[in-house]
């Protein structure tokens, strides 16, 4: 089957082109947000081919996986008039929590008959109002980067992109009160000047945007994660950090109670509480490989990549079979 979808979730996307099929990934001259082409950091199979718009319009296309509103438009002009749900199946994959009106948000698809509205989270099903779309929840599912974890550095581990933009939304501003207790590797996009954002020394915030290949090495040697984000539909470093032994310190917001079992850290709505919990790992690494490690059982129990790629299956099968 060719299914056509955009590379807009690096993380996501990594583990839905494992499946069995041919992945139409569109490119651009410019490789703008339309059109990036193949990921150049993430591990992706050959079966995953760019297709310059001209090339889709001649191509036989069996599924659209639609990830962001206008994409529907620009699938039907690529495609050469062939509207995605109604003259090519196709599944709306919402990465994302609602924005806005909480918890009366409309999603851009709501009342639609031509296509399956799919969740990342029971969280954002929950709360996105879809009207008389059918919607379903496909949990998310990680290629297992395998267990890594030494946590023989005495820091905690933060992954985020743009955090000082992203402000509240990441809890950045929860950042300064508790590195005071476990210094912060703090890994994503745009981090450069956020120590000096927010007043803090080199030691206690280092930054580093770093390709995939690194990241999870860097992120095992430290010795927790630290996932201060208070709204989100569940962060894939979250269940990363997890699967490579990572014992957990994270808000209990959106979908992260279901993520994060009892034995594998500490979620708390009090970051003073998280504070202390970073803390005591940082003092006992005995008990952060331990917790770490049933972390990994749980990780790979609910967010497995076999699971995953079964129940996509079972989907595409329905839709587009």
């Amino acid at each position: 089957m060719n299914i056509l979808l955009w590379h807009v979730h690096g993380s996501w996307t990594t583990a839905f082109v494992q499946g069995p099929h041919t992945y139409l990934v569109p490119v651009t001259e410019d490789r703008g947000p339309d059109g990036l082409g193949r990921a150049q950091t993430f591990p992706w199979p050959l079966t995953v081919r760019e297709r310059t718009p001209e090339q889709l319009r001649d191509d036989p296309v069996d599924l659209v996986i639609l990830q962001r509103p206008h994409e529907a438009r620009l699938a039907e002009s690529w495609l050469g008039g062939r509207r995605p749900g109604r003259d090519v199946p196709a599944i709306y994959l919402e990465h994302n929590a609602p924005h806005g009106d909480v918890p009366n948000t409309r999603h851009p698809c709501a009342d639609r008959d031509d296509l399956t509205l799919v969740h990342v989270t029971h969280f954002n099903q929950l709360f996105w109002d879809s009207g008389g779309t059918r919607s379903t929840v496909i949990e998310h599912g990680i290629v297992d980067p395998g267990h890594r974890y030494s946590g023989h550095i005495e820091r905690a581990a933060v992954v985020v992109n743009e955090p000082i933009r992203r402000g509240r939304t990441t809890g950045t501003d929860l950042l300064p009160a508790l590195s005071e207790k476990a210094p912060l590797s703090v890994f994503g996009m745009r981090t450069d000047g956020l120590a000096a954002h927010l007043g803090l020394s080199y030691d206690r915030c280092r930054t580093a945007d770093l390709p995939q290949g690194e990241l999870h090495d860097a992120m095992a040697a430290c010795r927790l994660y630290l996932h201060p984000v208070r709204w989100t539909s569940l962060g894939l470093s979250l269940l990363e950090a997890m699967h490579l032994g990572m014992p957990v310190v994270a808000l209990a917001t959106t979908e992260a109670c279901e993520a994060v079992p009892p034995g594998a850290g500490t979620l708390s709505t009090r970051p003073a509480e998280l504070a202390d919990a970073a803390r005591a790992y940082l003092a006992d690494p005995t008990a952060a490989a331990e917790d770490g490690a049933r972390a990994r059982r749980a990780a790979l129990a609910r967010y497995g990549l076999k699971r995953f790629l079964y129940d996509w299956e079972r989907l595409i099968a329905e839709v587009a079979g």
